[in-house]
C-alpha cells in the first residue's frame, strides 16, 4: 500500500471516524510529512515508498534523524511526540489489515518527570497587585490574569471568548474544546466583578470578550475580515503581558500565561479539593495528567511531615 495514499486516508479517518481536534491532525500531518523528509534523506523515493517496507531499523533510525536533522536541540518529550504518531499511523494499518510494522514494536524514551512551574499564594499577590485599574487597559490584564487563575482556562479558549458567551449574573460560561465537545466553565465573584469593570469601560461593538486597545484602525475598514481579528488578542500577546507584569511585581520565575493554570490546579489541591473535580475543572481526559500537580502539592504528605517533624 502506498505510504501517500495510507497517510491521506489516516488523516481522514482521524477526522471523520475518531473526530479528532484539527490542531491534532494537522500535528500527525506534520510528523508524517518529517518522515517523507526523513526518506528523502535517505536516498528513498517517498512518493513509491510502501508502507509494507516500514521496518524496525527504519523507525528507530527516524527518531535519530529527528535529532541530527533539528536546527535547535530537541527534547525527549518532542521526539517521543514523533514517534507516537508513527505509532498512530501503524496502528491504523493494523486496523485496516495494512501489513506493517507492529506499532507495539517502537518504544518510547523514558522521559524525566514532567516539572511545574506554580505562582505561590505571596507570588500571586503580588502579581495582582502589579496592575492599575487606573486605565482600561490595566482593567482588562487584571481580568484576564484573574480569570485564568479562577477557571484553570487554556489561553486558546481564553482568547477565543466572545461577550455574547459568558454570563456575568449566573458567574459561568461554556467553551468549545475538541471541536463538538462543550463545557461548563465557572467564574469567582471576584473575577465577575472584574471582567464587568472592564466591559463597562468600552465603548465598541467588537464581540470579543478582550480586545487590543493599542492599535490604529484608521486604516481598517469594520466589514474587513482582518479588521476583527487584530482586536482580539492572541496568546503570544497575553503571555508577553503578564510575563510583563511579573516581573514588575519581582517575579524572576520564567513563568508563562499557562502557569496561571498550573496554578490554579496546585491551589485547589494544596486545599484539598478531590483530585477528580480537578480533572473535570481542568478538562483533562486521563487523571494522570492531573496527577503531576500532586507531586509538587500534597496535603496529606505536608501534613504528616509536619506532625511527626517537629
Amino acid at each position: 500500500m502506498n505510504f501517500h495514499q495510507t497517510h491521506t486516508n489516516f488523516l481522514e479517518y482521524l477526522e471523520v471516524i475518531k473526530n479528532k481536534s484539527q490542531n491534532t491532525i494537522i500535528q500527525y500531518d506534520r510528523h508524517l510529512n518529517k518522515f517523507y523528509e526523513y526518506l528523502e534523506d535517505k536516498d528513498i523515493n517517498s512518493n513509491n515508498f510502501e508502507v509494507e517496507k516500514i521496518e524496525l531499523d527504519l523507525a528507530e533510525w527516524f527518531r535519530a534523524y529527528l535529532y541530527k536533522s533539528a536546527k535547535k536541540s530537541i527534547s525527549i518529550k518532542t521526539a517521543n511526540a514523533y514517534m507516537i504518531s508513527l505509532r498512530a499511523f501503524l496502528k491504523y494499518c493494523e486496523k485496516k489489515w495494512i501489513k506493517s510494522l507492529s506499532p507495539t514494536a517502537i518504544d518510547l524514551i523514558k522521559a524525566e518527570p514532567r516539572m511545574v512551574e506554580y505562582l505561590t499564594k505571596e507570588e500571586l499577590e503580588r502579581l495582582f497587585s502589579s496592575p492599575s485599574t487606573e486605565t482600561i487597559i490595566w482593567t482588562r490584564d487584571l481580568a484576564i490574569m484573574e480569570m485564568i487563575y479562577s477557571t484553570g482556562l487554556r489561553i486558546s479558549e481564553l482568547t477565543n471568548l466572545d461577550i455574547k458567551n459568558v454570563d456575568l449574573k449566573r458567574l459561568e460560561f461554556w467553551v468549545r474544546w475538541k471541536w463538538k465537545k462543550v463545557r461548563v466553565v465557572y467564574l469567582t465573584k471576584k473575577s465577575g466583578e472584574l471582567i464587568n469593570n472592564y466591559l463597562e469601560k468600552r465603548s465598541d461593538n467588537f464581540e470579543a470578550l478582550f480586545i487590543r486597545h493599542n492599535i490604529k484602525t484608521e486604516n481598517l475598514k469594520i466589514t474587513d475580515e482582518i479588521y476583527w481579528e487584530k482586536m482580539r488578542l492572541s496568546r503570544f500577546f497575553i503571555t508577553t503581558m503578564i510575563k510583563k507584569y511579573a516581573l514588575k511585581a519581582f517575579i524572576l520565575k520564567n513563568i508563562s500565561a499557562h502557569t496561571l493554570r498550573h496554578s490554579f490546579a496546585t491551589t485547589l489541591l494544596s486545599n484539598w479539593a478531590w483530585i477528580r473535580d480537578v480533572q473535570e475543572m481542568l478538562w483533562h481526559s486521563s487523571i494522570t495528567t492531573t496527577q503531576v500537580y500532586t507531586h509538587v502539592t500534597n496535603p496529606q504528605l505536608k501534613s504528616a511531615h509536619k506532625k511527626f517533624m517537629k
